[in-house]
């Protein structure tokens, strides 16, 4: 099996370097991450100026890794058309988790979906943090108990993986927690008594049971499936009888 390795959070996070080295156990690793930090791009890509890569400044140990001047979308996009026969893209592990509806902005997510938009399939993985990064290292087998669980269930092309910060063992399927959003914009004054505004996220208090969101507020890794088609099947059906 042949492995696309790609993040949103750039080539020097160790979230990448965790999953590039876990993933050595299920086939050949390539690593093609952004040079930059590229967290909520979305699915974006590079149209108006060319896209260019090298190789990596950190050491992945017997994997070849390359850094690209784009978005992580463009990363999936160049490696497939780099590299032959590409069989899954990994994406992350994201300093952060990706629940709900931050999969519309996630770049870790959108990667993967890059990913299958292309034929090949995409697993994005993100990981809860708190006042402190994450311990990848003792995140490791947690990583490769999913993947285990997914890897080689070939008919489910889009798959979005969540860990608490500190996992408890259990795996369980979730469906998106979409009844709330957490997007806020905030109205601040900068030292010279200008306005700004940043946009951010709130606590979500109450959740659904059986989301992701429910799942990684309590201990469990949370594996969504996922599909490309936004179509609203029940409205359709409505109107057309079909």
């Amino acid at each position: 099996m042949r492995i696309l390795v790609t993040n949103d959070d750039g080539i020097y996070s160790p979230g990448l370097k965790s999953l590039a080295e876990a993933a050595t156990k299920y086939g050949e690793v390539i690593v093609m991450a952004p040079d930059i930090e590229q967290s909520s791009m979305g699915q974006a890509i590079t149209s108006g100026k060319p896209i260019k890569y090298k190789k990596s400044p950190i050491h992945f140990e017997g994997i070849e890794a390359y850094r690209v001047s784009g978005t992580p979308a463009d990363c999936v996009a160049l490696g497939a058309h780099l590299f032959e026969n590409i069989d899954l893209v990994l994406s992350g592990i994201n300093i952060g988790a990706n629940l709900g509806n931050s999969a519309w902005h996630s770049g870790t997510l959108s990667a993967a979906r890059q990913a299958v938009l292309f034929g090949i399939r995409g697993i994005a993985l993100s990981v809860s943090v708190g006042e402190d990064e994450p311990d990848f290292e003792a995140l490791v087998p947690y990583v490769e108990a999913s993947l285990d669980e997914v890897v080689y269930e070939k008919e489910r092309e889009l798959l979005n993986i969540n860990f608490p910060r500190q996992p408890e063992g259990e795996i369980v399927w979730t469906k998106q927690s979409v009844r709330h959003y957490d997007g806020k914009v905030l109205e601040q004054k900068d030292p010279m008594g200008r306005q700004n505004y940043w946009f951010t996220v709130i606590p979500i208090e109450e959740v659904d049971e059986d989301t992701d969101r429910w799942a990684v507020r309590n201990g469990k890794t949370s594996i969504t499936p996922m599909i490309l088609d936004l179509t609203d099947k029940e409205h359709l059906k409505e109107r057309t009888g079909r």
